[in-house]
């Protein structure tokens, strides 16, 4: 009884909710605010686009490994330990970055900003976890999935802006005064959600053999998959929309920035939707309705690509498919959550690492076989159809407790 009113206790904190959205939108900015400034920084440090591009591999890769460590860490430490010390990493990484010298030195310093920053993914996951009920921890979820449509629409705008105005290694410098702020919003809004846990291993046998709990744990495996497989179909747009929309389509750069601003839209409405709808349905049966809709839009984005129809074919079946995901990952993230209290900063982390790893094989998917029309519509539309394959063969197998 204690632990619900604690909980519910933080349920109208409009000043938690900001902080955990900044933690959670502090990883689409790493990565997309200074994407406009690559023909700069290729310029500045005598080099091409293509190796500026390394510093975006080693930043997936520093994401991919960090969340692994920081979920140990904070179930070991308490979420805001960890927390203050990855940021204070980021900050310096990405201090390093705006004095870089070569572009061998940036790399490095992504890789650092990664394996610091991503903390934020982790701890925002798990405190939410502590801190609301199983109920609803899939509204306040879609409340974050709102920071994450918004983030990648208005990142980049920023960064060409600072870019343009200040030079590129001003880009860099704003990522640490949003770190820093992020700092004092942590200092006055979030609580301790968890206490140490000295029985929390920190040998390297031992955090494996934890994390295989994880992996076992019945239920967590399949939703993480599920959700994670699914949100791929995300990064699978995002890698192949400029080649469909500006060098298929001849959209010009201003356009495609408003066709990625709608679209995006289309994941802010779901997840918005998706916290209303709640209130009607259970998680489970919304989840597994968006997931057949999921696999129809997909299915109408590859018969777009096929039919060689317009582009405001394309643009509605993509806007359709972030609609109904916007839906699926929070609803999978709270479910893969539900068995977890103690350990809920492992889950969190090993969810990320496995919706990382999804998202950068579907993107390196769209960028291999790069070229046609068909290739991305054909990987959104893998990633829907093994999403809802996982989902289903679980649903008629067992039930979720």
């Amino acid at each position: 009884m204690g632990n619900e009113t604690h909980k519910l206790q933080f349920k109208g904190s409009t000043g938690l909710l900001l902080t955990l959205g900044a933690l959670i939108a502090l990883g689409p900015f790493s990565i997309d605010m200074y994407l406009p400034a690559f023909p700069a920084i290729a310029g500045s440090l005598h080099t091409d686009i293509a190796h500026v591009g390394y510093s975006l591999s080693s930043y997936y890769a520093g994401l991919c490994a960090g969340q692994l460590v920081y979920g140990v860490l904070i179930d070991r430490f308490g979420r805001k330990k960890p927390l203050r010390v990855g940021l204070f990493i980021y900050i310096l990484a990405t201090a390093v970055c705006a004095m870089a010298l070569n572009v061998q030195m940036l790399i490095v310093a992504r890789l650092m900003m990664a394996l610091g920053g991503c903390v934020g993914l982790v701890v925002a996951r798990a405190v939410v976890t502590d801190l609301f009920s199983p109920q609803a921890r899939a509204g306040v979820l879609s409340k974050l999935v709102l920071v994450m449509g918004v983030s990648p629409v208005i990142a980049p705008s920023i960064g060409s802006f600072v870019n343009l105005t200040l030079g590129w290694r001003w880009v860099f410098l704003v990522m640490a005064l949003i770190a820093v702020l992020i700092l004092c919003m942590i200092q006055r809004f979030l609580p301790e959600s968890k206490p140490a846990d000295e029985s929390v291993p920190l040998k390297f046998s031992g955090i494996v053999r934890e994390y295989l709990v994880v992996l076992k744990t019945p239920g967590f495996l399949v939703c993480a998959l599920a959700g994670s497989i699914s949100y791929a179909g995300l990064y699978a747009y995002i890698a192949g929309s400029p080649f469909v929309f500006m060098a298929h389509y001849s959209i010009s750069e201003s356009n495609f920035a408003w066709v990625f601003a709608l679209n995006a839209a289309g994941l802010i409405l779901g997840s918005q939707l998706n916290g209303l709808l709640l209130k009607r349905y259970t998680v489970e049966k919304l989840t597994r309705s968006a997931m057949v809709l999921l696999l129809l839009s997909a299915l109408i984005l590859v018969l777009a690509a096929i039919c060689r129809a317009g582009s405001v074919m394309m643009i509605a079946g993509i806007f359709l498919f972030l609609f109904f995901l916007g839906i699926i990952n929070p609803n999978t993230t709270a479910m893969a959550f539900r068995p977890f209290s103690t350990a809920a900063g492992r889950a969190s982390a090993m969810l990320g690492s496995i919706q990382m790893i999804s998202g950068v094989l579907s993107s390196w998917l769209v960028s291999f076989y790069g070229g046609s029309l068909a290739v991305m519509p054909l990987v959104m539309l893998g990633c829907a159809a093994v999403a809802t394959i996982i989902l289903f063969y679980k649903s008629v197998n067992s039930k979720y407790q």
